[in-house]
């Protein structure tokens, strides 16, 4: 039998993504990328302990340990990171790097940030065969799935695809491009999706739940006012 071939931290990083987004199970997309679940999980575990940078290849380099940097360096990744909330920890790293001129590894600043608790859950989570959902959804529009997807366009700059995807029928809704990560783009997307199912203008039964993860702009008082106005629970 041949030697794997190595993957690329961007070609982990991928198959991460595909197989959060897949309307498959683990064990069939893993399959299908012809991944072992092991070599998979392993590469999930580090990701998310270590951020994008538990996706490098473990060989022997020098380190930058986060707890070894000062405490007022420290807590100026914390204020750059509060200042911005909607940055990951390798766009905190890039900023920081720039504005400050000490360099610092992305793998140091999810550390530092992961200690203060300002590291997000992950969107999606993977869970096994054995896992399901304990109520799981019986119909269309009584479990709405929302959340920011992003990617860097070069030359314009970091863009966010906030999208509502029905969890009974796996259907995307409804789906914005924007340059931010905000309580009114969210507000937009759903507004679309309402506009589109019609949900909003007549007289249901049961109130829609709407499912996210806990990023400030899903935990916006603006958010919570406008889903109360539209007569659905947030979660």
């Amino acid at each position: 039998m041949g030697r794997m071939t190595r993957r690329s931290p961007e070609e982990k990083r991928e198959i991460i993504h595909l197989v959060e987004h897949s309307e498959m199970s683990v064990s069939h997309t893993l399959k299908e990328l012809g991944v072992p679940r092991s070599t998979f999980y392993r590469w999930y575990s580090d990701y998310l302990e270590e951020g994008e940078d538990g996706l490098s290849d473990k060989r022997p380099r020098p380190r930058q340990f986060w707890n070894r940097i000062p405490e007022t360096v420290r807590q100026l990744v914390v204020d750059l990171a509060l200042e911005h909330p909607d940055r990951s920890s390798r766009q905190i790293a890039w900023l920081f790097t720039d504005q400050e001129g000490y360099f610092i590894s992305e793998s140091s600043v999810y550390r530092i940030l992961k200690r203060y608790d300002l590291i997000e859950s992950p969107a999606f989570e993977v869970i096994t065969a054995a896992d399901t959902f304990k109520h799981p959804t019986k119909r269309v529009n009584e479990l709405w799935q929302t959340d920011f997807t992003y990617f860097k366009i070069i030359g314009w700059g970091w863009y966010y695809l906030s999208t509502i995807l029905d969890d009974y029928s796996r259907y995307i809704l409804a789906y914005k491009l924007a340059p931010s990560m905000s309580a009114m783009d969210v507000q937009d997307t759903l507004q679309i999706a309402l506009d589109k199912t019609s949900l909003d203008r007549v007289l249901v039964e049961h109130r829609l739940r709407l499912l996210s993860d806990n990023g400030s702009c899903y935990l916006s008082k603006d958010l919570k006012v406008f889903l109360d106005r539209k007569h659905m629970w947030g979660g």
